[in-house]
């Protein structure tokens, strides 16, 4: 099952999203994404969160197109997003997309990227995309066929990253260590076509910047 997750985050370029709502079975709006849903033309399944970013007017457009909406303490340990990854997963996710994951909130920004990995490592495919970025968390093995001189960083979450492989990047790996407090792997750039990033153990962030 594929779930589609709006946040209250950045989204660049509207248009670059129309239609591709379609790709999923289940959209999520996470509080304030509601406003970017309503902007989009999309109506979630189910809206989640502490309704404490959303505009009255989009709970109220969401109400009125009859979205499931699940309401939460803001007296929580857990952000918004990271319930609805939770809710994601129990709702039987294969593929998670985040839209808006990414914004001026570093905290939150890091915060979404290590809370994905977590149902990354559990074998749920995991990505954050935007008109400019896509954002893929991978335990074994990513096949891209991105554009010859664009820009990929691989970057080690959690405490190591081993047995990574880089095939069709200027700058190539074949079975490396990388200490997440020591990265070696940004502004990498495409050489070829396809490219493969492989990892045998730990968590890998692939940065790819589509411009």
């Amino acid at each position: 099952m594929k779930i589609l997750i709006m946040t209250n985050g950045e989204y660049g370029r509207l248009e670059w999203y129309t239609g591709k709502e379609k790709e999923f079975e289940l959209v999520i709006s996470v509080d304030g994404g509601a406003g970017w849903a309503r902007k989009l033309g999309i109506i979630p399944g189910l809206l989640a969160g502490d309704m404490d970013s959303v505009a009255e007017d989009d709970l109220k457009y969401m109400e009125r197109h009859g979205v499931q909406i699940s309401r939460y303490s803001s007296q929580k340990d857990h952000t918004d997003t990271q319930i609805s990854l939770q809710l994601a997963d129990q709702l039987g996710a294969d593929e998670i997309t985040v839209w808006g994951g990414m914004g001026s909130r570093l905290d939150h920004t890091l915060s979404n990227l290590y809370s994905a990995a977590y149902f990354a490592l559990r074998g749920k495919v995991v990505r954050f995309d935007s008109p400019d970025l896509a954002i893929y968390l991978v335990k074994d093995v990513l096949r891209l066929s991105g554009e010859v001189g664009n820009t990929v960083s691989v970057l080690a979450l959690g405490d190591k990253a081993e047995g990574i492989t880089l095939e069709g990047f200027q700058y190539p790996l074949t079975d490396v260590k990388v200490d997440s407090m020591w990265q070696i792997g940004v502004s990498n750039v495409v050489k070829s076509k396809p490219q493969v990033v492989r990892v045998t153990s730990g968590i890998l962030a692939v940065f790819y910047y589509r411009g």
